[in-house]
């Protein structure tokens, strides 16, 4: 067995994460339900996942399925899976038990780690796979099913280190590999700052309410680690509990996706609740202007869009508080410029390179992929002006054509969001047998308010072209969401070819 306190073999996140757990380990680290955990409890799991990760696999590179759930347990498995260089393949166990046991059994991984809770329902206790069940930080992990060791399955491609899930917004999810590179670049920056670690720990308490099973919950996490950033870590986005944190802690910055922005901007919190925060960032789906710029007026605090998408490692474009001070006004409704190194261009069908305000499809170069990437086809339509400004227009592979028209589900998904009863909406096009396609619209109303499909629609008439307003809007308690807060569109076309029974 190699020892895990030997750091000379390792990737460099995996020595950041090392260095930074042993900086100061009395310190608190992270807040969880209301308690604190320190580094030193943090590492004492982290290094014994460590260890078994090197007893029940091939060592480097080892496939290790981790069902995960926001628990300091699950952040300390994850950190000593990358510790001992092995992959992680998320698993998502809140998809429903029988697509979580079918992702499982077609996975086929030498090690599954998870609660005894999770392992008990999601888990076949077969010999192939070793199975490992953890609990509290101060719990010992325990082995409840030693399987092989050393076979072919084992190991992931080179420098991978996260098998990753996308957020399944239009269709299944999809398994996407993140690199020790990738992931590296996005949360310790260059690769020339690698050198050293920091020599003590940062100021301040960070905020964590993206899911472990979206990238960005991951990105959150190891930025904090890398930085040597105390964090609360919420089990999901919940109103009241972030905003008691965000009171408790003072935080300068925070991340929202746009479904918890829109709940805290309708929220009864005021600019006092949040007077420390200079700026909100948010991504993973479409921002309306108009919820952006509300925001803002509602509580003195600029809204900092972004652009990214788990290929690409996190993110490639995005507002700096300095950009939105100087051209938010010009550019509104942009989801800002390129960071990181990245490239961004639109193209035609034929993939020729459009000039600065032409429409085409976004290809990318992500910055942490390095200079040597290759373009990277995206299915979102865009511009770019001639600032370097990006505006996403929608995407081409949703885009629904109604007898011979083209609708954009986003477009019509703004247009009801700016009615005051809604809290959100999806949009997606069902088969019509003489028009191709028809719009049809998932509507979630605001606590307390009241709207029908009647009201909508003339609400609707107002705003689109005809051929835009959606031949049904149905009203629902709660329209069914990813992870990472998108709607998931798959659920909703669902809803609508089973005449409204749940899918």
């Amino acid at each position: 067995m190699a020892d895990p306190t030997d750091v000379s073999t390792r990737h460099p996140l995996g020595r950041r994460i090392a260095d930074i757990l042993a900086l100061q380990p009395d310190t608190r680290a992270i807040e969880h339900n209301g308690v604190w955990s320190t580094w030193g409890e943090l590492a004492g799991l982290s290094t014994r996942i460590t260890e078994l990760v090197d007893a029940y696999t091939t060592g480097g590179r080892s496939r290790v399925g981790v069902l995960l759930r926001n628990t300091p347990a699950h952040v300390a498995t994850m950190l000593g899976i990358l510790m001992a260089g092995g992959s992680i393949v998320v698993i998502n166990p809140s998809r429903g038990d029988d697509r979580t046991r079918a992702d499982i059994a077609g996975l086929d991984l030498p090690l599954i780690i998870g609660t005894d809770d999770d392992v008990a329902t999601l888990v076949a206790l077969e010999e192939n796979s070793t199975v490992i069940t953890i609990s509290g930080l101060a719990t010992a992990p325990v082995v409840r099913v030693e399987g092989r060791v050393g076979s072919s399955h084992d190991t992931a491609a080179p420098d991978v280190a996260v098998h990753m899930l996308t957020s399944g917004t239009t269709g299944p999810p999809k398994r996407v590999d993140i690199t020790y590179t990738m992931l590296a670049r996005s949360v310790m920056g260059p690769d020339r700052i690698w050198v050293s670690s920091p020599s003590e720990l940062r100021n301040g308490v960070a905020i964590v309410n993206a899911p472990l099973v979206h990238i960005g919950g991951i990105f959150r996490v190891l930025q904090c680690v890398s930085e040597g950033r105390s964090f609360v870590l919420l089990p999901r986005f919940d109103l009241g509990r972030w905003a008691d944190a965000v009171r408790t802690h003072r935080p300068r910055a925070v991340s929202l996706v746009p479904t918890a922005l829109r709940m805290v901007l309708h929220s009864n919190l005021t600019a006092d609740d949040l007077h420390s925060i200079r700026a909100v960032t948010c991504g993973t789906a479409p921002l309306s202007v108009e919820d952006a710029e509300a925001f803002t007026t509602k509580f003195g605090i600029p809204v900092l869009t972004s652009y990214a998408a788990t290929e690409f490692g996190g993110s490639v474009a995005g507002w700096s508080l300095a950009d939105h001070q100087q051209f938010w006004a010009s550019k509104r409704g942009s989801v800002g410029r390129a960071t990181g190194g990245a490239q961004l261009r639109a193209v035609d069908a034929d993939g020729n390179p459009l000039g600065p305000d032409e429409s085409g499809v976004l290809e990318v170069k992500p910055g942490q992929m390095g200079t040597s990437a290759p373009w990277l086809r995206t299915t979102d339509i865009g511009r770019i002006d001639s600032d370097g400004f990006i505006w996403i227009l929608g995407r081409s592979d949703q885009a629904i054509i109604r007898g011979g028209f083209k609708v954009m589900p986003d477009d019509v998904r703004l247009a009801l969001e700016r009615h005051p009863a809604v809290a959100g909406a999806a949009v997606v096009g069902r088969a019509d047998q003489r028009l191709g396609q028809i719009p049809v619209a998932m509507v979630e109303l605001r606590p307390g308010k009241t709207t029908d499909d009647a009201e909508l629609t003339a609400h609707l008439q107002k705003i689109l072209a005809r051929y835009e307003i959606p031949t049904e809007v149905a009203v629902v308690g709660e329209i069914p969401r990813t992870p990472s807060g998108k709607a998931d569109l798959g659920a909703v076309r669902r809803h609508f070819e089973t005449g409204g029974a749940h899918a």
